[in-house]
């Protein structure tokens, strides 16, 4: 077979733009991995705790070969407000192997990419009284599931500088990340501020495949094909597609006003998986809360079925046949644009973000979603890793989730709106800590306080959540 070549600064310019909405498919996946020439140095310098491994690290990554052990703390307290105060503890370990063919001289092009991870503790999201959680590090493997999950094992091969198939189990959370927002675990921690939440229907993960295209050096063009149904709990290929598929794609650009880099893009997602609908009969609303399990927003329906089965018991059996609808789609759009970078670096400085996503309202239960915000890295010459951001989300309900609800209980479930800031700081090259603040106004005003003697409706008022992060590479 002939050699392909392959332009490897063109590449690792890919990877590092990233692709600002999760529509971004391919450069999470399976992708060179920038290597050192030394892993080892000393404990304040080193990019990861344990060093070289005397020197067999060194000469794995020479060959392609890294492998990384994570571990990220997610403490969080909702000091006021929300259902209830209270501190809570949420960990991930995560464990990550990237092969690159080429340099283990296989072949050129070629990239491989297996990723688990493990969730412990219990995270405060049910504390806040929010819809969209406070945590995206808690979704993973599986909302507030203490459990090990196979995450990502994906394949990437580039047939030329211009064109790469993939495919694989994907891990849909990698490909959110960007300049200032989509890392939860280095950036904002809500959830509203990884993608729009208008893309709460794409799985965290799912078995899928797809294309990428670079027709110029500052085009990046995606499309991938998801099993609409996966999780990152279930590893059985023969029963991914079973119920239809899920098509994500965009086109990004990098645009460069006045020297300083920006991105603009354009994305999507459509599904011809059969849903339930959100135009249901009153007594199918139980069957829906239970069965549309909404990944993005961390299953809400058990918290909204236990408010249904205390006012409206005779609800809770169905009597008519469920409604369905078997297509649903989305859209968003997105930009990132620094407005100061030191000279000569386009890595660091400072800038500002604006992504809106909008979809068919039914049966997606988000009808349109906005971030906005700024955010900086490494403003200070003496802080060159360090990053921050401020920014607000707003998440607009469809008017067709749960009217009956609404109208008879009055709990609100029209728009959510969160406010959060970050610092976060190098302590060591292998080891960063986030301060983080969120203000967060529930779409969900109203909360059921179980009583043995007559359980009732409180208001939930803005909640204020307080976090601390810490990350640590090994």
């Amino acid at each position: 077979m002939r050699a392909v070549s392959m332009s490897k600064s063109l590449i690792m310019r890919m990877f590092a733009l990233g692709l600002p909405s999760l529509a971004a498919t391919a450069p999470a996946l399976a992708q060179p991995v920038e290597v050192p020439p030394t892993w080892g140095g000393d404990f304040w310098s080193r990019t990861r705790a344990t060093g070289s491994w005397g020197g067999v690290r060194d000469e794995l990554g020479k060959k392609g070969v890294v492998f990384d052990a994570d571990l990220l703390l997610t403490p969080q307290d909702v000091v006021s407000g929300g259902r209830s105060t209270g501190a809570e503890f949420w960990g991930n370990a995560d464990l990550t192997l990237n092969i690159d063919t080429g340099k283990l001289g296989l072949w050129p092009g070629g990239f491989f990419k297996l990723s688990s991870d493990s969730g412990f503790g219990t995270n405060a999201y049910s504390n806040s009284g929010a819809i969209v959680p406070v945590n995206s590090a808690a979704l993973i493997p599986a909302p507030n599931d203490r459990t090990t999950a196979l995450m990502n094992a994906t394949f990437m091969q580039f047939l030329s500088t211009k064109f790469g198939l993939f495919l694989g189990k994907i891990n849909t959370l990698d490909l959110a990340k960007q300049e200032f927002y989509g890392d939860y675990s280095t950036q904002f921690q809500n959830t509203a501020f990884l993608t729009p939440m208008t893309l709460q229907q794409v799985p965290l993960s799912a078995f899928g495949g797809g294309v990428i295209g670079l027709p110029t050096e500052d085009i990046i063009l995606s499309v991938v094909a998801l099993d609409p149904s996966g999780t990152p709990t279930s590893n059985d290929l023969g029963n991914a597609f079973k119920d239809g598929a899920m098509a994500v794609g965009s086109g990004q650009v990098t645009i460069k006003p006045f020297g300083l880099v920006g991105h603009q893009s354009l994305g999507f997602s459509w599904s011809d998986k059969e849903r339930l609908s959100l135009n249901q009969d009153r007594t199918n609303i139980a069957r829906f809360l239970l069965t549309e399990k909404f990944p993005r927003l961390g299953n809400p329906g058990p918290i909204l079925e236990r408010i249904l089965a205390r006012f409206f018991p005779g609800l809770l059996v169905p009597v008519q046949p469920a409604n369905r609808t078997s297509r649903t789609w989305s859209a968003n759009y997105s930009f990132d644009q620094y407005f100061w970078q030191p000279e000569g670096d386009s890595k660091h400085g400072m800038g500002a973000f604006f992504e809106f996503g909008a979809s068919d309202g039914n049966p997606n239960p988000i009808k349109y979603a906005f971030i906005v915000g700024i955010g900086g890295k490494g403003m200070l010459p003496s802080r060159g890793d360090d990053s921050f951001g401020i920014a607000f989300a707003h998440t607009k309900f469809s008017s067709e989730f749960l009217p009956f609800l609404r109208q008879r209980l009055d709990l609100g479930l029209e728009h959510e709106n969160a406010v959060e800031m970050y610092y976060n700081a190098s302590i060591t090259k292998s080891l960063s800590a986030t301060g983080d603040l969120q203000i967060v106004d529930s779409a969900l005003n109203k909360t059921l306080v179980e009583s043995s003697v007559r359980p009732s409706l409180t208001n939930v008022s803005t909640a204020v959540v307080l976090g601390l992060r810490l990350r640590a590479r090994f």
